[in-house]
């Protein structure tokens, strides 16, 4: 046989396996404070949703420079509260990635100046779209919570007030099938159940700090054992400062013994594999 003809088919057959290789690989999740994470896909993409990194305490120091995230493929951003929003357009300025989010709040951005038209992703929820490639899909579905853009006029110095659009989470799936909920900022609402039953996700991302913002410990045990009956949890968006109370040994507690929910303490910085 011609060594052209080798070449070829083993070229074919490479390509046959290469599904098989990335069901062998893994989903990276590394949280970085209050609502950022940073999502490695099974194939390398990287996902950063919520970047407040520059000024949150609790990010690691290691960082707060945006340049330490590496690679960017994509951003996410849930909402327009500054402690999701805050470094979305810097970030997508130093990485081109594109930003996708609620389109009254990606529209915002774009219109003030702060994201490009062509990094201006615009959804709704139940919306899905794949922005970096076939095989990773993202959803955007509801949160119940309030979405609110303040922007710092240059020309005056004062702050302004403008359209968020509606509040969501995120489904997101990876090329091997592995599914993560990040719920972004949210009370109870009843179609979470209907949400898990539709996306069936494997792993959820879920703020449990209480105060006057999102879900408390005990919220979210309710949510986790009760409505999405959770396979494992992530707590997010405690402990930044005094408003949000709420830690994972209460979650783990309200849960009680049996409910079969695993719950994956994170400190910000950690990394976990899927």
């Amino acid at each position: 046989m011609r060594l052209w003809m080798k070449t070829l088919l083993l070229a074919f057959a490479l390509a046959a396996l290469a599904p098989a290789f990335a069901q062998q690989g893994k989903v990276h999740v590394q949280w970085l404070g209050q609502a950022a994470f940073k999502l490695t896909s099974v194939a390398g993409k990287v996902i950063v949703i919520d970047p407040w990194l520059t000024t949150n305490p609790k990010t690691p120091e290691a960082y707060q420079k945006l340049e330490a995230l590496g690679k960017v493929d994509l951003i996410l951003v849930s909402h327009g509260h500054f402690d999701h929003v805050a470094d979305v357009a810097a970030l997508a300025r130093l990485t081109g990635a594109p930003v996708w989010g609620p389109a009254g709040l990606t529209q915002s951005m774009q219109v003030l100046g702060l994201l490009p038209p062509a990094q201006a992703g615009r959804m709704n929820r139940s919306g899905s779209v794949k922005p970096i490639g076939p095989d990773i899909r993202v959803s955007l579905v509801h949160a119940e919570h309030s979405s609110e853009l303040v922007f710092k006029n240059p020309a005056t110095g004062k702050d302004e007030l403008h359209v968020g659009g509606e509040p969501g989470g995120f489904i997101i799936e990876f090329e091997n099938g592995f599914k993560i909920w990040h719920m972004g900022d949210t009370g109870v609402f009843g179609d979470m159940k209907l949400i898990a039953e539709m996306y069936r996700p494997d792993l959820v991302l879920m703020p449990i700090g209480g105060g006057q913002f999102v879900m408390n410990p005990a919220d979210a045990a309710f949510v986790a054992r009760d409505l999405v009956k959770a396979k494992a949890v992530v707590p997010m968006h405690y402990g930044t400062n005094a408003t949000l109370p709420g830690t994972p040994a209460e979650l783990i507690k309200a849960l009680g013994a049996n409910s079969g929910v695993k719950v994956l303490e994170m400190q910000p910085g950690d990394r976990l594999e899927f």
